[in-house]
């Protein structure tokens, strides 16, 4: 399954949740703690305010035996997304508390021995230790409470067990929500429990209960009734919103356990599972069994007695409250959202948010497991030497650094490409999952498994200056982002705000992909990728329904040459000259092209395309006059030689950051340094793309404080060439 080989294992700083003039915004809890490790599609769903479920995974250590354990924890992980909230489950590995599971992190607690139960008391042994463990109620509740995730859903939960008055032995599961403000979500306490101690004790901690659904009687795990009253009663996922709002706004420093009664349909047992649990309370009572090894021990006896009933009904309520729990939570979300907006700004930076869920934008193109050699020296020895250097591992393709560049900016574009199925696939999808958004969880579904074919490699040899002296590729799996797979997502791109298509898609797929797009006006942007890639939308009439391409000098020669305009010219090296080349090479194009960036490496970028209101316009919608165009040639953004790594990202990094600033409808300056700021992060970096760049790091706000060396500005047309107009501060 795609979704679940997403969820890589990948770390962010851990925030917390407050209230803040009706907003939601965050805060550190533990300044500079090292102990905790929340996903980085956790965080971002808390940052903008989406909703948030906390899991525990003692249900993974202890409560079921595998294979059931890991299949549950994904099918519980499963519910709580179909119904519209962010999973966050809580393990402890190797001493660190992650809130948020990746897919080797659950296997991992899910076939370990080893696995100590962790609850507040264990905490800090287990992390001075380094080992690992899953999180109890009370366990879950201190991460959960941490990362400001404001509801947790569990099974049911501990309490006071029988002759618990003269043993003392009460879970801390009680004591926790006394003293934790998270909203637990479960099936009550345990029938081996004495319940009616149990509310009391939670009275006395002063824990708001309170049953869901058309009952106030108490449930007992196993069973929708006992022989007790809960305090209060919710009918439905609204009412146990504003419960959990109210509590969380009166500060109260505790929690509120809202107790779901089992589906009646799996209640019938009941009675069977009851006399099971007598049984086994027996049999623990005989054996000496004590303490927090009462319950496990209970549980594996009831599956044995009752032949696995009892398991069937387990998995029922949790996934049940797993259901309920996570429309809770949206419910929560809305009512604490702010008034006219879903979460925060950053920066005072307009987010380019997507309408509908249909029309994000869309990435076709080709993924690449690169490995990059670059030299230590500037010069290198072709005569079979060996050139002293370094080599390292990165993850590339034009298409999947697009992708990856805009989700880092905010903008989870839908991306589809593929990749054989290989272990290399492996290592991509790992890297990549910082891609994958919590409200789409399907961000890469579009990413087709090929068997008999393998994951495109790349090999790139840079010199030590940075740059590229030669690449070999093995590329053949390209060939199958075909028309019939692109086509299964047609509803993307009929009403995606946005298509990217690269030079690594076959051309009777760039043809249908333009095709959609002209029939549905949605602007298309082509990246071309190399010189013997550029022309392909040019062999026949696609490239008419094209918006902006991106190619370098040589490539804007390659269409030319395609489409008959010209037959062969030198390229200058003198930066003047290359812009009147450009220049000359872009008009012809201009009649059906809104905008064709030219990318010239060190000397920046030239944009050639249509003024409106004498300015050039990037915005596709925007009615523009065929005889008023304009060049505006933007300079590189200042960056030290010798800072400069490698450059292989940084085009790819421009337009992404480019394309980001026009879907956030920002003017042609803003998107275009918003581009150059993106590069000159990703130039300093060993792979394409700079993990540094974020909705942060490149903001409107960010890029127009600070200074920038001014764009030339010229008047073209097709009879006069170009006209100097100004050179614009």
């Amino acid at each position: 399954m795609l979704v679940s080989s997403l969820r890589r294992c990948s770390t962010r700083v851990p925030s917390a949740m407050v209230r803040a003039g009706g907003a939601v915004t965050h805060k550190r809890l533990y300044s500079q703690s090292s102990a905790f490790k929340i996903h980085p599609c956790v965080e971002e769903a808390l940052e903008e305010g989406q909703p948030v479920v906390a899991l525990e995974s003692t249900i993974i250590t202890h409560g079921m035996p595998y294979p059931q354990n890991i299949s549950m924890a994904r099918k519980v992980e499963e519910i709580v997304r179909a119904n519209g909230s962010v999973p966050a489950t809580v393990g402890i590995i190797k001493g660190k508390v992650h809130i948020g599971l990746c897919e080797e992190e659950i296997k991992f607690l899910a076939t370990s021995k080893d696995c100590v139960k962790v609850s507040r008391r264990d905490l800090p042994y287990v992390l001075s230790r380094g080992l690992s463990g899953g999180s109890t109620v009370s366990g879950t509740m201190v991460a959960a409470h941490h990362a400001g995730i404001p509801i947790f859903v569990t099974g049911g939960i501990g309490g006071v067990h029988r002759n618990g008055e003269n043993t003392m032995d009460v879970s801390a599961d009680l004591t926790e929500l006394g003293r934790t403000p998270v909203a637990v979500i479960s099936a009550g306490v345990k029938s081996i429990l004495d319940i009616g101690r149990t509310l009391e004790y939670l009275e006395t901690q002063g824990v708001c209960v309170s049953t869901f659904g058309d009952s106030s009687n108490f449930p007992a795990f196993f069973t929708p009734r006992s022989d007790f009253k809960a305090p209060y009663h919710v009918r439905n996922e609204e009412e146990a919103a504003q419960l959990i709002a109210s509590s969380l706004d009166l500060k109260l420093d505790s929690g509120v356990l809202i107790s779901v009664p089992i589906p009646s349909e799996y209640a019938a047992s009941g009675q069977m599972i009851e006399e099971a649990i007598q049984q086994a309370l027996e049999e623990a009572r005989m054996q000496g069994i004590l303490g927090k090894e009462v319950t496990p021990f209970i549980l594996r006896r009831v599956n044995e007695i009752t032949k696995g009933k009892s398991l069937d009904s387990n998995i029922a309520l949790i996934k049940n409250n797993a259901k309920v729990g996570s429309r809770i939570a949206v419910a929560l979300s809305e009512i604490r959202k702010p008034p006219g907006g879903r979460g925060k700004e950053l920066h005072h930076c307009k987010r380019p948010e997507d309408k509908t869920s249909d029309s994000r934008p869309v990435v076709i193109g080709g993924i690449n497991v690169d490995f990059i050699a670059k030299a230590s020296q500037d010069t290198m020895e072709f005569g079979g030497q060996t050139n002293p250097g370094k080599v390292h591992q990165s993850f590339g393709g034009v298409g999947r650094n697009l992708a990856d560049c805009m989700s880092r900016l905010g903008v989870r574009p839908l991306f589809i490409s593929a990749v054989g199925q290989d272990d290399l696939s492996d290592s991509v999808f790992q890297f990549c999952s910082h891609m994958v958004s919590p409200s789409h969880s399907q961000d890469m579904r579009g990413v087709v498994h090929v068997k008999g074919h393998n994951t495109a490699t790349y090999c790139a040899v840079i010199s030590g200056s940075g740059e590229l002296s030669l690449g070999l590729g093995d590329m053949e799996i390209h060939q199958q982002i075909t028309e019939k797979h692109v086509s299964q997502f047609a509803d993307h791109l009929c009403r995606a705000r946005l298509l990217c298509i690269d030079g690594n898609v076959p051309v009777p797929t760039i043809q249908y992909v333009c095709e959609m797009a002209r029939q549905n006006s949605v602007p298309v942007c082509y990246e071309p990728t190399d010189i013997d890639k550029a022309a392909k939308p040019f062999i026949s009439n696609s490239w008419t329904a094209l918006t902006y391409i991106s190619p370098n000098l040589q490539e804007l020669l390659s269409i030319n040459r395609t489409l008959g305009y010209v037959e062969d010219i030198d390229v200058p090296c003198k930066l003047e000259d290359r812009i009147d080349t450009a220049i000359k090479l872009s008009l012809p194009l201009l009649e059906n092209i809104r905008c064709i960036i030219v990318t010239m490496g060190a000397h920046g970028v030239l944009l050639c395309g249509h003024r409106r209101d004498g300015t050039l316009t990037l915005r596709a919608k925007d009615k523009v006059s065929r005889d008023d165009m304009c060049a505006v040639h933007y300079p590189a953004a200042p960056i030290p030689p010798e800072d400069i790594i490698n450059v292989s990202g940084a085009g790819d990094s421009f337009m992404a950051g480019l394309l980001t600033g026009v879907l956030a409808e920002y003017n042609t300056d803003t998107c275009v340094r918003i581009g150059l700021q993106a590069a000159r992060l990703s130039l300093q970096t060993r792979g394409p793309i700079s993990p540094l760049i974020s909705p942060i790091s490149v903001s409107a706000q960010q890029v127009l404080e600070e200074k920038w060396p001014p764009p030339r500005v010229w008047s073209i047309s097709p009879s006069n060439g170009k006209t100097f107009l100004r050179t614009r501060h």
